[in-house]
């Protein structure tokens, strides 16, 4: 494992620096591992022979911490962090959150809202000739007009936004690496215009014509219609095999996004994890108690990248992409070996996964060739027939994993697709899965049970979920284990009527599944259900949508979600009868809530009589 890279002008000394490559500012603490973006793209241009400094969640509202490193010789990097700055500071219902998983000690407000833009444009006025480059999820995901949840509106792309010089956008190894060496070779930051997996924008009069051409922000924001259109496009062109490059008007400047970058290949994947990280958070953060985001990653493994899952609400297949790239497992057994020689390891692996953690190569092989199908799923509503489902590679790894010196279990934590899984023939996996690879409770997400939901999920129908619970409970009792499943579930996802809750609530008293915890749907930057929360539309047929948004309405179908709490008493109440479904409520078996109201006898003053069941027996 190597050393952390200077994150002060004094340790930029201490290596004899006279001058540093790019100076990397980033929302986020640093903290040396691969399952930090920052770290990621940092160690690459480290291995390129480029002198990189990190500028850690600099303090916006002075010069200072941006003054220190001088000016770069190549330019300046800019990201939020691991995540939307928006999503790191608020809750769904736009509530402050108290808390910060990636600031020492977890504290909040260590980074501006909107951070690559506050960032940017304080570089872009102390250093207005030094190049710019903006990457990560939040430019990733707002590198076109898109809607934001917070400020309710139609909000044009970061790049224009942020007034940097390129946006990447993706997983930005390759882009970087070649940004870099042409920086380098005394090329000007205006003529990278063809580089792969980057925006950049130019005067109108420069439009390139060999684009598809999504609506210009002008009529994003005068029409739902148009915004639905131009979102479809977005996301019909993220395919690096058939996608094309795409232009969008932002006034008298035309945004281009050229096509995505092709993902890395397993050689490349094995030298970027590789790389020499230190697996830690910065030092210099001990004192103030260290960086709570890396306690679920410090001991875990990625083993893939890209996800065909393809569900409407998340954002993977718009960053990383849909088709699925895998480290070899020469690479994943050299990683294990690291983490156990590192001095706080226990003997436990807390996961080798990834964005889906059954998946090891992609869907079919007729994309190989000829891209990821536009406009349909692999999995949603039903498996294609030509998905390619297998897991004895994986399974090769966890056995290889668990097998080596020091280590006493390897747990699967990211997302299983249950529903990937059972297209298995082979129970090989699944059995192993329930036998060593559980800790105590397994946690996947049907999300809700109404099929006309799921469909706008892009989610698969319950009956694959009861399916793999039924099996999961088998195999569980066959190895004599206490076991649980544990389901996430969202409340007013786009197409969620109060109807359709009360459908959820009641398949949940029939199974007996009682959550502890509901997250309501969160609209964030850039994802197809965030186009229907926002217009309520489906982009991909133009039917309207019905879209609980009011706080109210949201409350009364998570009260439904979790009914048998005593304190949503009244909202369960008020939502059956909205509902027209009064006859949930009462002491009968298929009753969701009790009648609030006494008996008539008990209200007269007289004794309540026994219950029938007491009288029966």
């Amino acid at each position: 494992m190597g050393s952390f890279l200077p994150v002060s002008a004094a340790e930029v000394k201490n290596r004899g620096w006279d001058y540093v490559d790019f100076v990397y500012v980033t929302g986020d603490a640093y903290v040396d591992h691969p399952s930090f973006g920052a770290a990621i793209i940092s160690r690459v241009l480290e291995s390129e022979g480029f002198r990189v400094v990190i500028l850690s969640q600099p303090d916006w509202r002075r010069d200072d911490d941006f003054l220190q490193f001088g000016a770069p010789r190549l330019g300046f990097l800019v990201t939020s962090g691991n995540i939307d700055s928006m999503v790191a500071h608020y809750t769904a219902a736009k509530k402050p959150r108290s808390t910060d998983a990636y600031t020492p000690g977890g504290r909040a407000g260590k980074r501006p809202d909107r951070a690559v833009t506050v960032y940017s444009r304080i570089i872009k006025r102390l250093f207005p000739d030094i190049p710019l480059i903006i990457g990560g999820l939040e430019a990733s995901l707002r590198r076109f007009a898109h809607y934001d949840y917070w400020a309710d509106k139609i909000m044009p792309s970061l790049l224009i936004d942020s007034g940097a010089d390129i946006l990447i956008y993706g997983m930005g190894e390759k882009q970087i690496a070649e940004i870099a060496r042409r920086l380098d070779g005394g090329e000007s930051v205006s003529s990278l215009k063809n580089i792969r997996g980057t925006c950049y924008a130019v005067d109108v009069r420069e439009t390139p014509y060999d684009c598809a051409e999504a609506p210009s922000l002008e009529n994003c924001i005068s029409s739902k219609k148009e915004y639905a259109k131009s979102v479809r496009l977005e996301q019909d062109e993220q395919d690096h095999i058939r996608g094309r490059a795409v232009r969008q008007r932002h006034g008298r400047l035309m945004l281009v996004q050229n096509a995505p970058m092709p993902p890395l290949t397993t050689e490349e994947l094995d030298r970027v994890y590789a790389l020499p990280y230190t697996r830690a958070y910065h030092p210099s953060y001990e004192a103030l108690g260290g960086v709570p985001g890396i306690e679920e990653v410090r001991f875990s493994i990625t083993h893939n990248r890209g996800c065909f899952g393809g569900c409407n609400f998340c954002s993977i297949q718009f960053h990383q992409g849909r088709f699925v790239t895998s480290r070899s497992k020469k690479s994943i057994i050299a990683e294990a070996k690291r983490i156990t020689e590192m001095p706080d390891f226990k003997g436990y692996i807390h996961d080798v996964g990834g964005p889906t953690a059954n998946f090891r190569r992609p869907s079919c092989d007729f994309q190989l060739e000829h891209g990821l199908c536009k406009g349909k799923k692999c999995l949603a509503p039903k498996p294609c027939p030509n998905l390619v489902a297998q897991h004895g590679e994986y399974l090769d790894i966890l056995r290889a994993v668990r097998s080596l010196p020091g280590i006493k279990k390897v747990f699967i934590r990211s997302g299983i697709r249950y529903d990937y899984l059972l297209c298995d023939g082979d129970d090989s996996f699944f059995r192993e899965l329930v036998k060593y690879h559980v800790s105590g409770q397994l946690k996947v997400a049907p999300e809700h049970c109404s099929a006309a939901v799921l469909d706008k999920m892009g989610k698969p129908h319950i009956e694959a979920y009861l399916e793999f619970s039924r099996r999961y409970f088998r195999y569980t009792g066959e190895v004599h284990k206490e076991q649980y499943l544990v389901p996430y579930l969202m409340s007013s996802h786009p197409g969620s009527t109060l109807e359709d809750a009360v459908e959820l609530a009641c398949f949940l008293k029939k199974h007996r599944i009682r959550p502890e915890q509901v997250q309501d749907f969160y609209p964030t930057p850039g994802t197809i259900s965030t186009c229907m929360f926002y217009t309520g539309l489906d982009p991909y047929t133009m039917q309207p949508v019905p879209v609980a948004k009011s706080p109210h309405e949201k409350a009364l179908q998570r009260a439904l979600l979790q009914y048998y709490e005593p304190k949503n008493l009244a909202l369960c109440r008020e939502a059956l009868i909205k509902a027209r479904r009064r006859e949930l409520i009462g002491n009968g078996k298929n009753c969701l809530i009790p009648d609030s109201k006494p008996p008539l006898r008990q209200q007269a003053g007289k004794k309540p009589s026994e219950p029938r069941s007491k009288k029966r027996r």
